[in-house]
């Protein structure tokens, strides 16, 4: 059947979160922001994730200002403002009264798309965000985690997505950051997912890294997937998502519509190539499928960081043996997605585990303060069962948590004008909400953000041919000695 399929474009948020460890300035997007605004996405990816905390701790820009600063550059198309439920841009949660004047000052800043999710799918962790930002007028799409285990079953989906219906939202997104999701898969998920939410658009944001995402998206589209969630080709493929021109002309070839002007797209993707060898970054190139990343299901750009971890305490050789106990420590705890917090928690005690094992010692002889807190309940629900002598022995005996964890964090924005303040505005307030006075200091000490970027020269091929189409230019003549 044929369709509209509408896209959503993660090049300056996902794409260079993936592929550039998030390094993208705000002033590498200057050139590139007018043509995604013209280029007919439904929305632009822009903050949240790593980047918020990326801005701040190392590119010393302001994240608030990043928002204000493209909504004038980008003035057709929404913004997105992605968060990690009711822990914002960390690993912690904040109290329901930081979450909710986050809301507003995504509003106040520009922002009028949210996607949210919870590292757990527990939709308690969602309901005060989501509240928040619909009440404000900011169109609200929540995702639901994808992970390929014997617990993350259709129906499981189908439940949790009736349950962010009972809150109310604008739309449900199926957020795979390990691109575990298959051609089989999709083919029963997404229709089981498009029956519960009823007429509500379904969305898939998906990346590459089992080099299946690109046909994985095609096939989602024919399935009743409404909007895919791309990158421009410089920064998709590897551990980014499917690139936009391609999966666009792929749609196209099924006889599917899609509004997307690739025309500027190229603009976009030669500038972002021109930036990528100035600052000696990669750019995307497609994966070989790997059955062993279905095992351990950790990311790309988790691996690569591990390598560099692994080889500083020498250990760098025993990389596959800690990722084979990566996947076991996962089903010990009851499946918890390979997802950030989780992602690190996973890794940290597989290291631990296989650390122990050189002394001697049983597997979680030592377990950090987060995987006990994990298993007690304090993130929310857990998918799976533990193992009830496991359970013990890591919670030494600790009372379970079964209340909404943000509920048990008390309110912070009164305290945190007393004892930081005062702000000039509430900007600042959340600013030190997340950040010590260190990370903060050092953020307002390095003044506005620089927004000016060098242009990229045009090749002479591409002028000629910008020349020749030209409707005001009747004929032209090229010296051979031109330069």
């Amino acid at each position: 059947m044929v369709k509209k399929v509408r896209l959503i474009d993660v090049t300056i948020r996902d794409g260079h979160q993936c592929l550039w460890a998030t390094r993208m300035t705000t002033a590498m997007m200057k050139n590139i922001a007018s043509k995604l605004d013209e280029a007919g996405f439904e929305a632009i990816d822009l903050v949240g994730g790593a980047v918020f905390d990326v801005c701040v701790r190392f590119l010393r820009e302001d994240p608030w200002e990043r928002m204000r600063i493209l909504n004038t550059w980008v003035t057709k198309t929404p913004l997105i403002i992605h968060t990690r439920g009711q822990s914002l841009f960390t690993f912690e949660f904040f109290a329901d009264d930081i979450v909710e004047l986050a809301a507003e000052r995504f509003a106040a800043n520009g922002m009028r798309y949210h996607t949210v999710y919870d590292a757990l799918n527990d939709i308690r962790n969602l309901e005060i965000p989501i509240r928040a930002a619909r009440n404000l007028g900011i169109y609200t799409v929540p995702g639901l985690v994808y992970s390929h285990s014997p617990v993350h079953t259709d129906e499981y989906y189908v439940r949790k997505a009736k349950e962010l219906l009972a809150i109310g939202v604008d739309g449900v997104f199926i957020k795979d950051p390990s691109g575990l999701l298959t051609p089989e898969r999709v083919a029963t998920l997404v229709p089981a997912l498009k029956k519960a939410i009823g007429g509500l658009p379904l969305q898939l944001h998906t990346h590459c890294l089992s080099g299946l995402a690109p046909y994985v998206a095609l096939q989602a589209v024919e399935h009743g997937v409404d909007t895919v969630h791309t990158a421009t080709s410089t920064l998709a493929n590897g551990a980014s998502h499917p690139p936009t021109e391609l999966f666009t002309r792929n749609c196209r070839r099924r006889g599917h519509e899609v509004d997307i002007d690739l025309a500027l797209l190229k603009g976009v993707a030669e500038h972002l190539t021109f930036i990528a060898e100035s600052e000696d970054k990669p750019v995307g190139r497609p994966l070989e499928y790997d059955e062993f990343h279905f095992h351990h299901q950790v990311a790309g750009g988790m691996i690569s960081n591990l390598h560099q971890q692994l080889e500083t305490v020498g250990l760098e050789d025993r990389i596959d043996e800690i990722l084979e106990e990566a996947g076991r420590v996962r089903a010990d705890l009851g499946y918890p997605i390979v997802v950030s917090p989780f992602a690190q928690y996973i890794i940290t005690q597989s290291v631990l585990n296989v650390m122990g094992r050189d002394q001697s010692r049983e597997r979680y002889d030592t377990v950090p303060d987060e995987v006990r807190l994990y298993m007690r309940g304090g993130y929310g629900e857990i998918a799976g069962e533990i193992d009830q002598n496991l359970y013990d022995k890591i919670t030494a005996g600790a009372e379970a948590i079964t209340e909404r964890p943000g509920a048990l964090v008390a309110p912070a924005l009164e305290r945190l004008r007393k004892i930081r303040g005062p702000f000039e505005s509430d900007d600042d307030l959340l600013l030190a909400a997340f950040y010590d006075e260190t990370q903060y200091g050092a953020l307002k000490d390095a003044g506005p953000i620089e927004t000016d970027y060098p242009v990229m020269k045009t090749p002479l091929i591409t002028l000629i041919k910008e020349l020749t189409e030209r409707s005001d230019i009747k004929s032209f003549h090229i010296s051979q000695k031109a330069n």
